[in-house]
């Protein structure tokens, strides 16, 4: 009996390192890849005007290792249910296959424990710590340094919790006035933080909300600027020869101010003006020469390829989404309320199977990309775009925020609008508002709705353009007949008289 005892504790123990270990290998994974990534946006060392010494650099190479651990934890969280998707396909293929045996349902819960934690770590803590550790700069009359900074931003933070805190209590004393409330209160940790992050993934689910349906829009744009478009709708070799024109142009304003620099008047643009146009020009030309020397057939069929592959993922989210309404309003779908704890292999999630498990990942990507894109073209959020090796710190930390928000919300987005049939596990699906059932229907409709307006506005923009102007030139050309009709016939009256 005891040795019985011993090896099912081993292997407990065993199960647990593996999960740890293979938690471990895939955060160091999204470290790196997100490390790479704010490398990619951060501006340079010798242009950045706020290192100004040693203790600067020590302060910004912290704060950009809290946002890498941020954007890695972001990573996750999008990762989430594309991995549990597998998972459970595999699993269900192949039950008894000892090569998948580490691949099992406590893995999969400890991954979105994990995930959830982190996520409150580094919206409630780190990142606050990073954006008031680089506006720190000590007590006055207390030593310089970087403990300094550090004691300051800890006071900040300590001083915000207990604001924070004092607003969730009368908050709470005044809705609930009974004594459990206010016990209750000061289990922040398993009450309110997740009360809170509820509230944020709320935010979140709203912001994809706006966002998502504009980028299904917009990345038919950008994608058109990726891909080589075929010459019916551009013609590559006079958009070349324009830019060669307008490099000689330039070349020609350079010499000419450098032989009589005295002969210029002021309003001329200056030599480091000129140098600049012909660098962008350089590159320009250099792009069209490298789109040139595509050849015809991957010009004409991968553009159309594209093309119908965004139109057919948008346009299959669409049909998605109004069936999960649809389902909503007869009954038939539960609402998105999760569990604890999951089990997976038993059954396919998917009606078409493993085929059906890879179109829900795809899908699941899409929104995500479609969302980032979007973020980006309202109003609001197109001065936080990030500009290769030019992007500050504060912007990186207020990227890595939002991005954070976003992809923590993902799982619940899909989750609410039918996208898979994967259920929402721990405390991301023991959310109350998840339980609404007018709160989910109104989000399924709306979203149904504005996917479906931002297409047909895309795809009907430049025709309902021509049309306006053709009416308008149409209306005017006819105002003019009659108007040079009347003046004529007045001036043959006058003649008769």
């Amino acid at each position: 009996m005891d040795d019985y005892d011993v090896s099912i504790q081993e292997q407990v123990f065993h199960n647990a390192v593996r999960e740890y270990i293979i938690s471990l290998l895939l955060f160091i994974l999204l470290y790196v890849s997100s490390y790479v990534i704010i490398c990619q946006f951060k501006r340079k060392v010798d242009s950045e005007d706020m290192y100004a010494g040693q203790e600067d650099a020590i302060v910004y190479r912290i704060s950009l290792w809290l946002c890498t651990f941020t954007l890695a934890v972001s990573a996750a969280a999008v990762m989430l249910l594309p991995i549990s998707i597998v998972s459970n396909e595999v699993l269900h293929l192949y039950p008894k296959s000892y090569y998948v045996k580490w691949l099992n349902s406590s893995l999969i819960n400890g991954l979105w424990n994990q995930v959830f934690l982190f996520s409150n770590s580094a919206l409630f803590i780190l990142m606050p710590f990073a954006y008031f550790f680089t506006e720190a700069e000590g007590f006055s009359g207390s030593k310089k340094g970087v403990m300094a900074r550090v004691k300051e931003t800890t006071i900040v933070l300590i001083l915000l919790a207990i604001l924070v805190l004092g607003l969730a209590f009368v908050a709470s004393a005044l809705i609930n006035d009974d004594q459990n409330s206010k016990q209750t209160l000061f289990d922040m940790w398993n009450i309110y933080l997740p009360y809170l992050y509820s509230c944020i993934s709320f935010l979140g689910v709203l912001v994809l909300l706006l966002c998502t349906p504009v980028g299904f829009a917009r990345l038919f744009t950008v994608m058109a600027q990726l891909v080589v478009k075929p010459k019916l709708f551009r013609d590559i070799d006079e958009e070349l020869c324009t830019a060669r024109l307008e490099k000689e142009n330039i070349v020609r304003k350079i010499q000419y101010r450098n032989t009589a620099p005295c002969q210029i008047a002021n309003g001329h643009p200056n030599l480091e003006l000129l140098q600049d146009q012909l660098k962008e020009a350089k590159s320009e030309i250099q792009e069209l020469e490298k789109r040139q020397q595509v050849s015809s057939l991957r010009r004409n069929l991968v553009f159309p390829i594209v093309m119908l592959l965004l139109l057919a993922l948008t346009v299959f989210s669409v049909l998605l989404v109004a069936h999960n309404t649809l389902l909503l309003l007869v009954g038939i779908k539960a609402l998105p309320r999760g569990a604890k704890d999951a089990v997976i292999g038993i059954s396919s999630l998917s009606a078409f199977g493993p085929v059906g498990a890879v179109v829900e990942i795809l899908l699941i990507f899409y929104i995500m990309s479609a969302s980032v894109v979007g973020l980006y073209s309202l109003p609001g959020f197109r001065h936080l775009q990030p500009k290769d090796h030019d992007t500050a710190m504060v912007k990186i930390i207020a990227n890595c925020v939002i991005i954070l928000i976003l992809s923590s919300a993902l799982p619940i987005l899909t989750k609410t609008l039918g996208i898979t049939n994967f259920d929402l596990i721990g405390n991301f699906g023991s959310m109350d508002w998840l339980g609404n059932f007018y709160i989910i229907f109104t989000y399924n409709l709306i979203f149904a709705v504005c996917t479906a307006l931002c297409l047909v506005t895309k795809f009907t923009h430049t025709v309902r353009s021509e049309i306006y102007d053709r009416l308008i030139t149409a209306f005017r050309r006819e105002k003019r007949t009659v108007s040079f009709s009347v003046s004529s016939t007045m001036n043959g009256g006058l003649k008769e008289e």
